[in-house]
């Protein structure tokens, strides 16, 4: 999933590539990614891109008044091409793309994968009106440890969720919020609520560093090679069964639902193993 490291480089890169040109044609492959009816994508047409931003993990494409906004959600992605095929995708059709983006030469494509469909376009006129920014806590970025201890002052849920909720710190996702916990040496199920003076400067300064660093990362990046540069930044996520960079313990995961996350015993745990409550419940 595209977190806030990669939304911003993409940002950047239409920074760069779109503004200044203007939208030509837009062709709606899949109608259920829209999730506005009006204003129309057609009124999009003729508009000059006057600038590119990020709202969190959504993508926000500026044309005048008028905002063609993005969440990527699990599968989804930005593909640029310096040229388009005149001819339409075909809507409906059973391909990646759901939306492209005619400019004044080149444009991109709005692609998903998989089954499970999760990406999102909004067009509106301001991005306050899509509910899932009006909901965004913080920025990430913008996050000291004054701020993070003022977010994390009761809160009772487990660190990992808590660093993924976009209500309460906005931009970090599945791979990130692991990055961030190893980095601070910090446990999954540690409660926010209840973490120390000692472990909220490391967390702070953990979050600061993994998407500072990331951002360096990726920033000035094509977007085809994005996720290349994102997978090998990390350290634990996705490295179940690796040993872990910093210590040589095995690197543990932990599924639920859908999902799994990925850390170090040695590094985050004192050198126990997590329970697995998912795996407890199944094999009783």
């Amino acid at each position: 999933m595209p977190e806030l490291p990669e939304v911003e480089a993409l940002a950047h890169h239409l920074r760069e590539y779109a503004a200044g040109r203007t939208v030509t044609r837009v062709d709606v492959a899949s109608m259920t990614v829209l999730k506005t009816v009006s204003p129309a994508w057609t009124d999009l047409h003729g508009r000059e891109v006057t600038a590119a931003a990020r709202h969190g993990k959504h993508l926000d494409l500026v044309c005048g008044d008028l905002h063609l906004v993005t969440h990527l959600a699990r599968a989804g992605w930005l593909r640029w091409s310096d040229s388009l095929p005149p001819a339409p995708p075909k809507p409906g059709g059973k391909g990646p793309i759901a939306l492209r983006v005619h400019l004044d030469g080149p444009g991109f494509d709005l692609t998903e994968a998989g089954t499970k469909k999760g990406l999102a376009v909004w067009i509106v006129r301001d991005p306050g009106e899509i509910p899932s920014i009006a909901r965004l806590g913080p920025d990430a970025l913008e996050v000291d440890r004054a701020k993070l201890g003022e977010l994390f002052a009761g809160r009772t849920e487990r660190l990992k969720t808590a660093l993924t909720d976009q209500s309460l710190i906005a931009g970090i996702g599945n791979a990130y919020s692991d990055e961030i916990m190893h980095a601070a040496k910090l446990s999954p199920y540690s409660t926010p609520g209840k973490l120390d003076d000692a472990a909220l400067d490391r967390l702070a300064e953990a979050m600061r560093q993994i998407l500072t660093d990331a951002v360096k990362r990726s920033v000035g990046q094509s977007a085809a090679r994005l996720k290349g540069e994102k997978r090998s930044g990390l350290r634990v996520h996705a490295r179940a069964g690796l040993p872990c960079p910093v210590c040589g313990d095995t690197v543990r995961e932990i599924s639920f639902a859908d999902k799994a996350f990925q850390y170090c015993p040695t590094c985050q745990t004192g050198g126990k193993p997590l329970a697995d409550r998912r795996m407890s419940r199944l094999l009783k």
